[in-house]
């Protein structure tokens, strides 16, 4: 069966976006430090190896607000895959590239599935997840938590039931910090397990 994976950067205390964001501001204040990481995406350490592995992917889900602050990605998040973007709305305007937009959450994530084939489904954006693990289609998490407080923000798993969610740790790797790229990250990946 296909993965459908969150790909998600965070700081130590949770927080996706630092606070105020918005389209002018998409990461909001001090929210880019959390992708500094990517300054190592073309190692071959861990970084590299995390990096290369998203863009293996052949499906994206994307809740509306991410795609939206992410400017559209211009209609292709990489490599022309399909983009599947839910939403409580769909726009009036047709879609760019390859984005289709879908209301339902179950439904989303079988035709990620479908579109990915014998390949896994990126995930963006914390509405996006949140929604995906209540509906029990998340199977997995790819967390680059970086060594950072944001004190405020947008939160991850800030609108999750009350029920636990067992997680089983699957790989940790953390980048080694040098002086040419000071930026450390640890990604962390886990199983969820769904009742």
């Amino acid at each position: 069966m296909t993965t459908i994976r969150l790909y998600m950067t965070m700081s130590l205390d949770g927080y996706v976006t630092g606070p105020q964001d918005s389209p002018d501001n998409p990461m909001g204040i001090g929210g880019f430090r959390l992708f500094n990481w990517l300054d190592r995406r073309n190692d071959p350490g861990p970084s590299g190896q995390v990096y290369a592995e998203a863009m293996a992917t052949r499906a994206l889900i994307s809740g509306r607000r991410t795609y939206e602050l992410a400017n559209r990605w211009q209609g292709d998040h990489h490599d022309g895959v399909p983009i599947f973007v839910l939403t409580h709305d769909v726009p009036d305007d047709p879609p760019p590239g390859s984005v289709r937009y879908v209301t339902d959450v179950r439904e989303c994530a079988a035709q990620a599935r479908a579109a990915a084939g014998d390949g896994e489904v990126m995930v963006h954006g914390a509405g996006a997840a949140q929604a995906l693990l209540r509906a029990g289609q998340l199977d997995e998490l790819e967390l680059h938590v970086v060594p950072v407080l944001l004190g405020q923000g947008r939160r991850l798993f800030d609108h999750l039931p009350p029920e636990h969610i067992n997680l089983d740790p699957i790989r940790r790797l953390t980048t080694p910090q040098t002086e040419d790229l000071p930026h450390q990250v640890t990604h962390l990946r886990y199983r969820i397990h769904h009742p």
